[in-house]
């Protein structure tokens, strides 16, 4: 019988990915960073079938839900989140980045800024990732190199458009290259682009993590262990958690008292796990179906599950990917918060009749199920497939 591993806590923890449009080269880039890694014995290389490991996302060629990749380098251990671009799976792509300390934006240069490019860089803005690092890809595509320069140009230019900085750090390579060629003959397109990227990674600034408050983690995914249990995976938020410690679940009418029996991350059991880190937590007495996605799980008593907030919210404009059209009273579209996806409805203030797109607005949103909310939380409002706005809870109701 396999002994399980335990995980070493002897690097600072940090989580990354890659967001981009479709096809630009996200989960292959993903490979390849893995592939560099595992040279050293930092990574277990993931080839891009081990990435992509829905059958539908192997047969389709693109991603769907988010994918984690561990991996390491000299100072860093990482949590790597592969998001997917295409735009019918952008809210599997806003529950990715909200995880992450650092994005890497792929753009490739044989197609340059595209719509989800745009919607990406919208969303990583709002949603807050504090430090964007570009990859641009495919160069070995490329018949006219000045196009490199274009497509930088272009890119930082969008970046700076919604303040993410136009002086952000680059590299320019082609991951598949570097997933192909020989490391006796590393070429400056190929490997040696991922090792340049890998330090820029190794880096990056640790956030400070707020550990002393209470415990709390959005649930991302739920799993049956044969024998075992259930098992809810998320990135904790604040605090810490230990074997055997008492905790709540919470949200959608279905709060549960339970008890947290084990913790690991990427198949590794830990004693405990603290904030900022990715990790499944196993259930005591907890079926299957008894807890879900967009739930948080919690230190008792801790936060209160609630469906009505005042919050300040901003309405995209048209040219920023949002509505063209104002909203009025009836309006019921999706809220984004933390890890739930869930519809609501507003109630103006301010004698407003309307809200445009360019607006900032106060409002008072209902929810149709309860959530775990709190005062300074970030949330993302969304139609279709059309981000509307984003917003910040100001006051629980």
């Amino acid at each position: 019988m396999n002994q399980k591993k335990f995980f070493s806590r002897n690097k600072p923890h940090l989580n990354v990915g890659t967001i981009g449009h479709v096809d630009h080269g996200k989960t292959t880039l993903t490979a390849a960073i893995t592939r560099y890694l595992a040279e050293d014995n930092l990574a277990e290389f993931k080839d891009y079938t081990q990435i992509d490991s829905i059958p539908e996302e192997k047969e389709r060629g693109i991603t769907i839900t988010a994918a984690h990749v561990e991996y390491e380098t000299a100072n860093k251990h990482f949590a790597h989140i592969d998001c997917p671009g295409h735009q019918h799976y952008i809210k599997n792509m806003i529950t990715g980045a909200a995880q992450m300390d650092a994005a890497i934006l792929v753009v490739s240069l044989t197609d340059g800024v595209q719509e989800q490019t745009r919607e990406h860089v919208i969303l990583a803005k709002e949603i807050g990732i504090p430090t964007v690092i570009l990859y641009f890809n495919k160069i070995d595509l490329l018949a006219d190199l000045s196009l490199v320069e274009l497509v930088e140009w272009e890119t930082r230019e969008l970046l700076g458009q919604y303040g993410l900085g136009e002086d952000c750090l680059s590299e320019a390579g082609s991951a598949r290259v570097a997933l192909s060629e020989d490391f006796a003959t590393k070429t400056k397109n190929g490997l040696e682009s991922i090792e340049r990227l890998t330090k820029l990674l190794d880096d990056l600034p640790v956030p400070t993590r707020e550990k002393d408050k209470p415990f709390l983690m959005p649930i991302e995914g739920v799993f049956s262990i044969s024998g075992r249990g259930t098992v809810v995976t998320g990135r904790i938020e604040q605090g810490q958690i230990n074997l055997n410690e008492s905790v709540e679940i919470l949200g959608f009418n279905n709060d549960i008292k339970t008890t947290c029996i084990g913790i690991e991350m990427f198949h590794k059991e830990l004693e405990h796990a603290e904030a900022g880190e990715n990790v499944g937590l196993l259930l005591r007495g907890i079926k299957r179906d008894g807890v879900s996605r967009g739930q948080v799980i919690s230190a008792v008593k801790s936060i209160k599950a609630t469906s009505s907030f005042f919050a300040k919210i901003y309405i995209l404009k048209k040219s920023e990917g949002g509505r063209h059209k104002p909203f009025y009273g009836d309006y019921k579209p999706q809220f984004f918060i933390r890890t739930a996806d869930i519809t609501g409805s507003f109630q103006f203030t301010q004698d407003m009749e309307s809200v445009m797109p360019g607006d900032n607005a106060e409002v008072s949103i209902n929810l149709i199920s309860p959530v775990a909310l709190n005062e300074g939380l970030r949330f993302t409002i969304r139609e279709g497939r059309i981000t509307v706005g984003t917003g910040l809870v100001t006051k629980l109701a």
